[in-house]
């Protein structure tokens, strides 16, 4: 298992990552077909409702997602592939607002051959919030379906 934040990564796929580099995205734990993540809510990454952005969402429940469906440290043969989204669906559940601390839970489900599935849960908490504390009430629900591919 890797603990890391992202400016000191080691999982390979977030070197060159500028979107999560951007969102201030912080790796919490990755493990085989696991990842945490967490990112504070910024006033940019809001709608004009005042509350965070569906795509902010989205993108920090697909990085969660990527994370977890690639491995930190591959093989030489899992090096040669990639593992990508073939299809996701979110379901969102409540708005998360700017100052709050949001965290991606994602797990795989299930595996076979090259295809994939993953649940990942986003939950919202106070500013506070640390990553030894609850990760706060459930925002939204995002499944994954990845297919492993050749990187050529």
């Amino acid at each position: 298992m890797v603990e890391t934040t992202l400016s000191g990564a080691s999982h390979h796929i977030l070197t060159n990552d500028y979107a999560s580099e951007w969102m201030g995205i912080e790796v919490l734990k990755i493990d085989d077909g696991h990842a945490t993540i967490r990112m504070h809510l910024r006033q940019e990454m809001l709608n004009g409702f005042g509350m965070a952005h569906g795509g902010m969402i989205f993108a920090f429940g697909d990085t969660a997602f990527a994370l977890a469906c690639n491995p930190a440290n591959p093989t030489p043969k899992q090096a040669a592939n990639i593992t990508v989204a073939s299809g996701v669906d979110i379901n969102f559940i409540k708005p998360a607002f700017q100052g709050q601390v949001i965290t991606a839970v994602a797990d795989r489900r299930a595996s076979t051959g090259r295809s994939g599935l993953y649940d990942i849960q986003i939950y919202a908490a106070d500013a506070d919030a640390t990553p030894d504390t609850a990760p706060g009430e459930l925002i939204a629900e995002f499944r994954g379906r990845s297919r492993t591919i050749s990187k050529k």
